[in-house]
């Protein structure tokens, strides 16, 4: 029989460590969960054995290599704001497997282990094996996903600990898959429907330009040839056409300033309040735009008041852009709006806080 070594905590969360003989793996499991135990870590004893004669294999002969010039050389460069993210199709795949995971009996640290073994995505590998760390150190599931707020957001938190403190985390994940699916399919419609626009405005720019650089330069010597002054918008056209035709880097620089400076206005608390006003009563774009918002907002509400969020909570989080949908949304108008909705002393009065923000 083979032998295998476990890591294990008792009642008090104290670690224990020793080896029992058993068929497989899955005997193990059940043995040491018999001694009154909770397995933490189960490996067998000869692999375990082979994996450290590897390594020290290995150790002497990486360090005359170090030594040479130009080798032995490992550069590890880390770009902020580069790297480090999850798609949220590779997210919600995990939180669907989780949910059956937990859902089918096997305990919550044993899932994550298994899902990091068979993940592919190097980030969520990583970041699960630091879930499962936490969660061995003592930390709830929460608590845990809260020391990564880039890829699990407020709304995914909240969510997973009305889960942990209803009992009912399994359900709990089921919904979060579900809301991340759906929020998917509509950013798909809302890419399909604001496609034919972009593309229409796409061409005109284009076509704009080559008129500027190829055929007003032609009427310009048509116009110096009768000699009378023209008109203003006239002058005004011409230069613009001397200036992408004659200076073009100077005018693709000053566009690419005009664009970081409206990108820095965006961000700013006026300047996302005013751009949002403008997307909302856009004529083309105006209607999906406000359609797409209040369907995020409401099935964003509504996931967290079936999964049993308090109140005084609901709004925070469901005003939050979700880390699953990288739609834009226009989130100051629903800040303003659900700051109103507090507890009120005069329950015979409910406020009327969510009136029409457009």
């Amino acid at each position: 029989m083979p032998k295998y070594n476990y890591i294990a905590l008792d009642a008090r969360g104290n670690e224990t460590k020793g080896s029992i003989e058993v068929g497989s793996q899955n005997e193990a499991i059940g043995r040491v969960k018999e001694m009154g135990l909770f397995p933490t870590k189960i490996t067998e004893a000869d692999k375990e054995d082979k994996a450290a004669a590897k390594k020290s294999k290995t150790k002497p002969s990486a360090k005359p290599k170090s030594g040479k010039k130009g080798g032995g050389m490992n550069i590890n460069l880390k770009i902020p704001g580069l790297g480090g993210g999850v798609k949220p199709k590779v997210l919600t795949t995990f939180t669907r497997q989780l949910a059956t995971l937990v859902d089918a009996g096997l305990p919550l640290l044993r899932g994550l282990r298994v899902l990091e073994k068979q993940e592919r995505n190097p980030n969520l590998k990583k970041i699960l094996s630091e879930l499962a760390t936490s969660i061995e150190g003592g930390s709830t599931f929460s608590e845990a996903l809260a020391q990564h707020p880039k890829v699990f957001n407020r709304l995914f938190v909240n969510m997973v600990k009305a889960g942990e403190l209803g009992g009912v985390l399994e359900v709990v994940l089921k919904r979060l898959a579900e809301f991340s699916e759906k929020a998917q399919k509509i950013k798909a419609k809302v890419k399909a429907a604001l496609f034919y626009p972009i593309a229409v405005l796409i061409v005109a720019v284009g076509i704009m330009v080559l008129l500027m650089t190829f055929v007003v330069p032609k009427f310009k010597d048509v116009f110096s040839g009768m000699g009378f002054e023209l008109p203003g918008f006239t002058v005004f056209v011409l230069w613009c056409s001397d200036m992408v035709k004659n200076n073009i880097l100077g005018t693709m620089g000053a566009c690419a300033v005009v664009v970081v400076l409206f990108l820095l206005f965006i961000k700013t608390k006026f300047g996302r309040l005013f751009w949002d006003k403008v997307k909302l009563n856009m004529p083309p774009t105006g209607p999906v735009v406000t359609k797409v918002s209040i369907s995020r907002f409401t099935r964003t509400l509504g996931t967290l008041v079936s999964s049993g969020v308090p109140i005084c909570r609901r709004s925070p989080s469901s005003r939050k852009r979700p880390a699953m949908s990288s739609s834009p949304t226009p989130s100051p108008k629903f800040t303003k709006a659900s700051r109103k909705a507090k507890p009120s002393p005069r329950r015979s009065k409910p406020r009327a806080c969510f009136r029409r923000w457009s």
